[in-house]
């Protein structure tokens, strides 16, 4: 199957963006999370890319506005609508039949998606690891604090660690103080309000321990998430790689993407 470099206008500027053609009529469509480009964290988006359409699928990635190849000013995912808007729109231009896209993001790229897939008309959602919870400050999400102590108390090691002083005291106060701060909840409730009022079929993929995806799992159980959490089914892997970059994530990611794939 061949690869096309591809260029579209977006709000003024171009965009860059890369097309793996194949026959089938149901597209994949990868948004890029925080400034990752198109290609990926270790070529990851480009490799299964290359790999889905070589199954049948064609696929299209591209670089938001400020960030790669793509021209104008880099303004977060927040200010990404007309972006996911104009790939979708360029994604059918340029592969003719595909008549369904199942939008794939990871990190913001899902929120992103999340949030505005209805106005780019994309008919099904696979969210990796998405980013719900601000962090405060330079710390982790408190989710991810919560856990980490967890662990340690389940260590003998590290009660042995604390009465020999050899514990950073000044530390543990700091993650303390971390789990009794009020989290910003307003994306939360942006991202629930917006899978509610879709009729996308949506999975939730985490890779279990990462911090984004503690801090999602915690946001999920909350009350916003109510009215879709029953029928938005969540997908865990054992894995702290944030972009499923360990020995077999890949894998395990490629199987549920063309599960998703399969079942548009």
């Amino acid at each position: 199957m061949a690869r096309r470099l591809i260029q579209f206008p977006c709000a003024g500027e171009t965009l860059a963006g890369t097309l793996d053609e194949a026959p089938g009529s149901t597209g994949l469509l990868i948004v890029s999370g925080g400034n990752e480009l198109r290609v990926g964290a270790h070529r990851g988006m480009a490799l299964l890319a290359q790999r889905i359409a070589a199954e049948g699928w064609p696929v299209f990635r591209y670089d938001r506005r400020g960030i790669g190849d793509s021209t104008g000013d880099n303004r977060g995912f927040g200010d990404g609508r007309g972006d996911l808007v104009a790939a979708a729109a360029t994604f059918r231009a340029e592969a003719p039949a595909v008549r369904s896209i199942l939008g794939f993001g990871n990190c913001d790229a899902a929120t992103a998606l999340a949030l505005f897939h209805g106005d780019a008309a994309i008919d099904a959602l696979l969210l990796a690891n998405p980013w719900l919870v601000e962090s405060v400050g330079d710390t982790p999400p408190a989710a991810a604090v919560r856990a980490r102590y967890v662990d340690r108390l389940r260590d003998p090691a590290q009660w042995v660690r604390l009465l020999r002083g050899q514990v950073d005291l000044g530390k543990l106060a700091g993650g303390l103080r971390t789990l009794t701060r009020a989290q910003p909840s307003g994306l939360a409730e942006h991202v629930a309000a917006a899978l509610a009022a879709s009729d996308a079929p949506t999975t939730l993929l985490l890779a279990r321990r990462d911090n984004t995806a503690m801090a999602c799992a915690d946001a999920w159980r909350g009350a916003a998430f109510d009215p879709v959490r029953n029928r938005i089914p969540v997908l865990a892997l054992d894995s702290s790689s944030h972009s499923f970059a360990r020995a077999g994530d890949a894998e395990w990611l490629h199987t549920r993407v063309a599960e998703a794939l399969a079942a548009v």
